[in-house]
């Protein structure tokens, strides 16, 4: 006698679950490896038909990309200023473009380090001592008049600190533009271990490129300091450099640099320039007191809060420029 209770099509229907999933996983994994392709050969097009900027300056390990006097190339004949850029600034050399402009008569220097711009792209371990060390290099080889002023937006606060202490008599002033200060601690930090890099892998599928076809207001500067083109090329060269192995070993280090950096300060007779990004919170207080803690044996320093956000070059490059200029001008 048949049994009505058992329904001879479940057991079909769940054989084909498998199959449907199998499927699926197929025509994603087709689609990512067509959308793969599809980024890699827009960047290899991109690359072939965009003239790159700046001048590329062989050190140890690799070549750096250098922006001197604005990207027409030209030179100033004032005191030089050394611009370094936050951490994973795509194009430096277009990044600090507002404060490029603004600081007319002195002979602003880009250092694009490794991983950054036009720079190589993979470097030894991106410690304070070799970013320093790599700098230097840089300015000896385009021999770059002394003493110069230093300046440097988030990250770079780090290699200011560690750069002033090992280049003292070479520099004349430090600009911190809302720059990182090491916290202070005193466990140990244990050495970044290899590991996948997703970021990586996943601006290679061409993931990023769609967002930022779809929305650039996600990825350009919050500034309508730039120009449409000078947009367009931080756009592009963010999707060339996002994620890249040096940056990613600078990311991964930033504990070890930190700790590295415990109990150190700037010398007493380096006159000091912090300017804080003031976003109307809470933080601004907290950063305006590590910045005067850190600075408090520096005999003459200031420590200036901007209103805007933490990348104070886009919206307050016009004030920016005229208080390093007042600030480094000769006493009397």
């Amino acid at each position: 006698m048949k049994d009505r209770g058992q329904d001879p099509v479940k057991p079909r229907r769940r054989r084909r679950w498998p199959r449907r999933l199998g499927i699926a996983a197929l025509v994603v994994l087709g689609l990512v490896l067509v959308s793969t392709v599809a980024n890699l050969l827009l960047e290899q097009r991109e690359k072939a038909t965009t003239a790159p900027y700046g001048e590329r300056v062989a050190v140890a390990g690799g070549s750096l990309n250098v922006v001197r006097g604005g990207n027409d190339g030209g030179t100033a004949q004032g005191q030089p200023i050394i611009l370094l850029s936050g951490l994973g600034t795509a194009a430096p050399g277009l990044d600090f473009a507002p404060l490029i402009r603004e600081l007319k008569g002195l002979d602003v220097i880009v250092v694009e380090g490794f991983g950054y711009g036009y720079s190589d792209m993979e470097a030894s371990a991106r410690t304070n001592e070799h970013i320093s060390n790599e700098l230097h290099e840089v300015l000896a080889k385009l021999q770059v008049r002394q003493p110069y002023i230093l300046a440097g937006h988030s990250i770079a606060g780090f290699y200011l600190l560690d750069y002033a202490n090992r280049y003292r008599s070479e520099v004349s002033a430090v600009v911190g533009i809302d720059a990182t200060i090491p916290k202070p601690g005193d466990g140990p930090v244990a050495e970044p271990q290899p590991g996948i890099n997703w970021i990586k892998l996943v601006a290679a599928t061409g993931l990023v490129r769609m967002v930022a076809a779809v929305a650039p207001g996600l990825v350009d500067p919050d500034s309508t300091a730039y120009t449409d083109e000078e947009l367009h090329r931080m756009r592009t060269m963010m999707l060339w450099n996002i994620g890249n192995p040096a940056v990613a070993d600078e990311t991964a280090r930033i504990a070890n640099n930190a700790a590295a950096l415990r109990g150190v300060t700037y010398p007493d007779d380096l006159p000091v320039l912090a300017f804080v990004a003031d976003e109307k919170n809470d933080r601004t207080a907290t950063k305006t007191a590590a910045a005067e803690n850190l600075l408090k044996n520096v005999t003459r320093h200031q420590v200036l809060p901007l209103e805007g956000g933490h990348y104070l070059h886009w919206t307050q490059a016009q004030r920016m420029a005229e208080e390093i200029r007042r600030f480094v001008a000769p006493a009397g």
